[in-house]
């Protein structure tokens, strides 16, 4: 929830917009499979396409899959790293992660690959030369568009992050360079849960943003 609560007091275009925020989630098993309307999903994307980035460098592109054997040997991939880091668990923690889906790859309408070029723009990317990540970090704004997006077109939106990004470089044929930086998996959905899978499955609790919060230097509260 958002800590600062939904007054209903607010502008109606404020309270939508911060409903939004409050509805997004990291889907799973919720999606429905049917399809995207081609409107609503380049809507989805052009919010994606007009997200703030380093010198304007636009570095990302948006690989859509909807190949089922694709997807079967990506989700098959995906499957064998959760088995891997389910390895590297204690007992306890292993029983708690074993009752959390990871992806709805197969489930899902789509899978998007959000690509990250740091040759873009290059050689001289304005504000990126003090910070190399500066261009990673502007797709991951670009991926945060799409999702409020998405919510906001009553769409669900699961990021994949169990892979090797050599696989799946090759899997969509990235040229060489060329990052993923996230398999979104994207497509309407029965429900949202109101309260993050993590959470529910007692993975981990939301912090307070009290908790976050420091004033002029870190730790001062």
């Amino acid at each position: 929830m958002i800590e600062h609560g939904l007054d209903s007091g607010l502008d109606p275009e404020l309270d939508a917009f911060y409903r939004v925020l409050e509805r997004r989630r990291d889907v799973r098993a919720e999606f429905s499979g049917e399809p995207i309307d081609d409107d609503v999903l380049m809507r989805v994307l052009g919010a994606a396409h007009t997200a703030p980035s380093v010198g304007m460098s636009q570095p990302w592109d948006f690989v859509l899959v909807s190949d089922t054997e694709a997807r079967a040997r990506f989700r098959e991939h995906v499957l064998g790293e959760r088995e891997v880091f389910e390895s590297q668990l204690d007992g306890e923690r292993s029983q708690t992660f074993r009752r959390i889906k990871i992806e709805g790859i197969l489930e899902s309408s789509l899978g998007i690959v959000v690509t990250y070029d740091p040759q873009r723009g290059s050689p001289a990317v304005l504000g990126r030369h003090a910070i190399a990540d500066a261009g990673l970090y502007s797709v991951c704004l670009a991926i945060q568009n799409l999702w409020l997006a998405a919510t906001a077109e009553n769409l669900g939106v699961g990021w994949v992050s169990f892979y090797r990004e050599e696989f799946l470089a090759d899997l969509v044929e990235l040229p060489d360079g060329v990052r993923p930086v996230a398999w979104l998996c994207l497509g309407p959905v029965r429900e949202l849960q109101r309260v993050p899978d993590l959470e529910r499955h007692g993975w981990r609790r939301r912090r307070p943003l009290t908790e976050a919060l420091h004033r002029e230097r870190y730790g001062k509260r």
